[in-house]
């Protein structure tokens, strides 16, 4: 027996085509924009996160830098450049007259030896270098203030934490305490710089620049800031940066603003150079 068979007659789809239309374009209507303001909440926060996370780390190293060894370029202020620290103490100013083997510091003729009279949260190694007394930013870039570590030794614990041996060489002491500081040799290159290179928005409303850090040997100046090639990338979508620095105070104002699509992120921090060991 033949049974009715019924279907869809080109009218009904064509309906039921031109209702689903409707329907999905008011969907997209009243959802796209709570979608795009999701992704834009999204982006907004990836981008603050960024920008927290690498001025928190430039904050740490410009507080724990060698005072007064903050300098910007002689052009600018899309770089800055300073020493690291790794750690510091006291150094014994005079002898021990109790004790024979206590070596102290004099001023007034080369240093070979001295006794650490303070603990020290990261102990020195062999290259690095002591630096006594910067009161000026040039002093110790050119070598006025410092000088290598030969020999890290641990003596008698009534005498202090350790003696370091360095390269003969006769300190000025302008630290009030016998303080000094312990800059690490980092394979022969200790200077920091951080520095924005081609900061900009293209047209797509993404950042053109890139933040790095690059290290190098002392230098006598920092005459621009050097190109991003073999620094460490920190930041990419960099769309403004600008160091200010206040080379006598140890004050550094650091702005970065990072965009992409469309979303910008602007922060600001001010960071003052610890001068305490």
């Amino acid at each position: 027996m033949r049974t009715g068979q019924r279907g869809f007659t080109l009218v009904e789809l064509i309906v039921v085509i031109v209702l689903t239309g409707i329907i999905a374009g008011s969907v997209t209507i009243f959802f796209k924009p709570t979608i795009d303001a999701y992704f834009d909440a999204r982006r907004r926060a990836e981008l603050t996160d960024v920008a927290d996370t690498v001025l928190q780390r430039i904050s740490r190293d410009v507080r724990s830098a060698v005072p007064n060894s903050i300098r910007p370029p002689t052009v600018g202020n899309a770089c800055f450049e300073f020493l690291p620290t790794s750690s510091g103490g006291r150094y014994r100013r005079a002898v021990d007259i109790a004790r024979a083997d206590s070596s102290a510091l004099d001023i007034n003729q080369p240093a070979t030896t001295f006794d650490v009279l303070s603990p020290m949260a990261t102990p020195p190694a062999v290259g690095d270098w002591v630096v006594i007394g910067n009161q000026n930013t040039d002093e110790v870039y050119s070598g006025l203030n410092r000088s290598n570590i030969t020999l890290v030794a641990i003596p008698n614990a009534a005498v202090g934490t350790r003696t370091l041996s360095v390269a003969p060489y006769q300190f000025t002491d302008s630290e009030p305490g016998g303080r000094f500081v312990v800059v690490p040799n980092n394979g022969g290159s200790p200077a920091m710089i951080y520095a924005c290179d081609n900061p900009g928005v293209d047209a797509n409303g993404n950042g053109t620049g890139t933040l790095y850090r690059v290290s190098r040997g002392f230098a006598n100046t920092l005459a621009a800031c050097p190109g991003p090639a073999g620094g460490a990338v920190l930041a990419t979508g960099v769309a403004g940066c600008a160091f200010d620095t206040v080379t006598r105070q140890g004050f550094i104002t650091i702005q970065l603003v990072l965009s992409e699509a469309g979303e910008s992120v602007a922060m600001a921090y001010g960071v003052h150079v610890s001068n305490v060991p």
